[in-house]
């Protein structure tokens, strides 16, 4: 996962009560998914169920990456979960992706959950993770991803060294200085 910047780790570990003045916190990335918590998504204290956030963070996140990749990816890994704060029922959730690295057929992404209580206020983080997906051809396979971000095509909109995968039969993904392709963070 990326690290926080300096407010964000402050925010964190203030209260909800005490959060951070309007407007200073903002999600990361773009906005991939947008629904409304509902009491079908509810235990009996009204909290969301965790996994019903996992599940909408791996379907934003399998949009974006599909859109990256030109064609069909899977989840091999959701790392780094953080659950900040509950989600309640009424409260909008949005899915926010950024792209963190492509190597050569995965696609590893920061995914932060963001809520308005009950659709109104300010917007307040209350999930993330990292969710890493392998492209696949159509017989079930990895398969590269076509057209692969280089440095090149990204000077000055993206700062941070070339990365590519290995080993990726084994869907494990290690970040190694090459140039097939990038580690990617908006400056």
């Amino acid at each position: 996962m990326w690290p926080y910047t300096t407010h964000e780790s402050e925010y964190l570990t203030v209260p909800p009560d005490n959060a951070a003045p309007p407007g200073e916190a903002e999600p990361r990335g773009e906005l991939a998914a947008r629904t409304l918590a509902m009491p079908a998504h509810a235990n009996p204290s009204g909290d969301i169920f965790g996994g019903w956030i996992m599940a909408l963070m791996d379907e934003a996140g399998a949009m974006t990456a599909m859109k990256h990749a030109r064609g069909r990816v899977v989840t091999v890994a959701a790392t780094n979960m953080a659950f900040i704060h509950p989600v309640k029922v009424g409260d909008v959730v949005c899915c926010y992706t950024d792209v963190a690295r492509i190597g050569r057929s995965s696609i590893t992404l920061g995914i932060e959950v963001w809520v308005r209580r009950a659709g109104l206020g300010e917007r307040m983080k209350v999930t993330s993770a990292e969710f890493t997906f392998v492209t696949l051809d159509e017989s079930g396979k990895s398969r590269a991803i076509s057209g692969v971000i280089s440095a090149a095509s990204l000077a000055g909109k993206y700062s941070r060294p070339t990365c590519s995968a290995s080993d990726i039969s084994a869907f494990s993904v290690a970040c190694v200085a090459s140039s097939a392709a990038t580690i990617l963070r908006p400056s």
